[in-house]
């Protein structure tokens, strides 16, 4: 019994003595000489329905990692598992802009086991802890285990507080980013028409709503429809197969829901009262299915003036079938597109004015928008490559420069913090929701895993990575996340924050608190700590108004 006591005290002085796996927070992107502060245990705070992550990084040289299951212990025997990944680079050649860099990025999510990184990457795990709906509140306690080498690393202890308050599992911000079964069947290796590639894409629809996103596009297959009497007759039988379970709320176990969905125009129906029938069938379909999503149709993407008459043309069709359906429309404020959109989605630089070039053809605040607008129009915004800069890399012209940097942004080499801001952003501003072009664009163009350089950024329309058999590590088909698309989730769900704070009488603190975040849309405070304080100062305040709130209440869940 002393000499094994003996040999475990040894051990344990050897590990104390053996550089251990230090915790960096989920703010930040740990990259091949930069030196970050990290700490010896993970300590994290979430609510219900809501998702927080820490980055363990383990001991430079470390191979043939393994991790054992982590699931923390909490009240009344409850538990709260962990979801682990590796966090793979990208070798980035030609950086967005200024803000940007060459170099090893982190970004795809990868299995623990899969292939080694380029030698001098770090080997970065991604620890990510999502607590129900009826999660049970109160204080979480585990430990990471990992091996490298064969070898148990020092463990890593986990604390997490799982707060009272809950977040919605759908949206309360509506969105619609686009993806495409053609897209990933391609990049996949699969045929569009199979089986395989159908789950496929189920599985990539259904990472975006687990981040709190709604998608549009999909299959693109329009319901056969005939017309009979001037009336539209549509099966809807692989539409619903198809989309039913994202509208329903069944997809996933939070029970969350699309918030969006487009109309799928048919070339089938030729003329304008053809095309007027079939979309009045969409929306009543929808309406008799008891679908929540705000259907809507897409006109011209970003129209030229040569495209107005078109615009015009499709706003009358989809209005002709008397149906609530608007007509979206991706534009600056035109006057020549005055009365066709119901939805205006300008983009992000064309709401904040500043010094310098201007990106935008008409910069118009978004309170002086709506006054510009008929009552009932909503305005939603989009990114693009007018925000980082549509030829990649820094410019020699300083001025030019300048007006390209600083914006929130999706881009791989850019700061956490800009990948994070839009939900921030999108409180602060008031707008109605977000729309982002396509979540797997390279996959037509390109091998994700070496590069995802389009209009002039490196990721911009690529959120996922082809998970593949061929590929170390996978075993079969499946979409790989990006730490991009977990950073846009957080920043939906700090949107959640701030609104509810907003409807338990914060309003004040919750735009204060915003604030300190966005100023702007190309004034983000990049400072990690200061993202991470205001995050506690919300934390706290919802805690002290939920006790007393008729939302706890009808919860039936008190803080402990």
């Amino acid at each position: 019994m002393g000499a094994g006591w003996a040999m475990g005290w040894l051990l344990a002085e050897l590990l104390a003595a053996a550089p251990g796996p230090r915790v960096v927070s989920a703010l930040e992107k740990v990259r091949p000489g930069v030196e970050l502060k990290g700490e010896k245990e993970a300590r994290l705070s979430l609510a219900r329905g809501e998702c927080e992550a820490a980055q363990v990084v383990l001991p430079q040289g470390s191979t043939r990692v393994q991790v054992k299951p982590l699931a923390l212990r909490g009240p009344k025997g409850g538990t709260l598992k962990a979801s682990v990944w590796r966090e793979a680079f990208l070798d980035v050649k030609t950086p967005s802009n200024s803000q940007g860099g060459t170099g090893l990025w982190p970004d795809p999510l990868v299995p623990v086991e899969s292939a080694p990184e380029p030698e001098g990457a770090p080997h970065v795990l991604y620890v990510e802890l999502c607590a129900p709906e009826s999660q049970e509140p109160g204080t979480y306690q585990g430990a990471l285990h990992v091996e490298a080498g064969g070898k148990p690393l020092a463990p890593v202890p986990f604390t997490a507080e799982v707060q009272p308050f809950v977040l919605p599992a759908t949206s309360s911000l509506p969105n619609s980013f686009g993806i495409s079964l053609y897209s990933i069947s391609r990049a996949h290796g699969l045929k569009p028409e199979s089986p395989e590639a159908r789950e496929l894409l189920h599985d990539y629809v259904g990472a975006l709503l687990a981040h709190r996103i709604s998608a549009h596009g999909m299959s693109m297959n329009p319901p056969p429809v005939r017309f009979e009497g001037g009336k539209a007759v549509v099966d809807f039988s692989a539409y619903d197969a198809e989309m039913g379970p994202f509208l329903e709320g069944s997809a996933l176990s939070s029970g969350a829901r699309f918030t969006t969905a487009d109309v799928r125009d048919s070339k089938v129906a030729r003329t304008d009262a053809e095309k007027s029938a079939y979309y009045r069938a969409f929306a009543e379909h929808f309406r008799q299915k008891g679908w929540k999503a705000r259907l809507f149709f897409y006109a011209k993407d970003e129209p030229k003036p040569e495209d107005v008459a078109l615009v015009r043309t499709q706003a009358l069709r989809v209005r002709a079938a008397k149906q609530d359906v608007p007509v979206l429309v991706t534009a600056p404020l035109d006057d020549a597109l005055r009365g066709s959109a119901d939805i205006l989605a300008p983009t992000l630089n064309c709401f904040f004015p500043r010094p310098g070039p201007q990106t935008c053809r008409n910069v118009v605040p978004l309170q002086t928008l709506r006054r510009k607008l008929d009552p009932h129009v909503k305005v939603w915004w989009y990114q693009s490559c007018n925000s980082h800069g549509c030829n990649g890399g820094p410019t020699e012209d300083a001025a030019e420069e300048k007006v390209y940097s600083g914006w929130a942004s999706y881009m791989v080499d850019h700061p956490t913090p800009l990948n994070r801001a839009m939900g921030p952003l999108a409180f602060l501003s008031g707008v109605d929701g977000e729309l982002y072009f396509d979540t797997v664009f390279a996959y037509n163009t390109k091998d994700p895993w070496k590069d995802v350089f389009e209009f002039g950024g490196n990721g911009d329309g690529t959120l996922f990575y082809p998970g593949t058999p061929a590929r170390p590590g996978f075993s079969r088909h499946q979409p790989v996340v990006s730490l991009r698309l977990k950073h846009i989730r957080d920043g939906l769900e700090d949107y959640e924050y701030l609104r509810l704070l907003e409807s338990l009488g914060e309003q004040t603190f919750a735009r204060e608190a915003a604030r300190r975040l966005t100023r702007s849309g190309y004034e983000v405070e990049t400072d990690t700590r200061q993202w991470e304080q205001v995050r506690r100062e919300m934390t706290a305040r919802l805690r002290k108004r939920w006790e007393a709130s008729e939302y706890a209440k009808r919860s039936g869940v008190r803080p402990k």
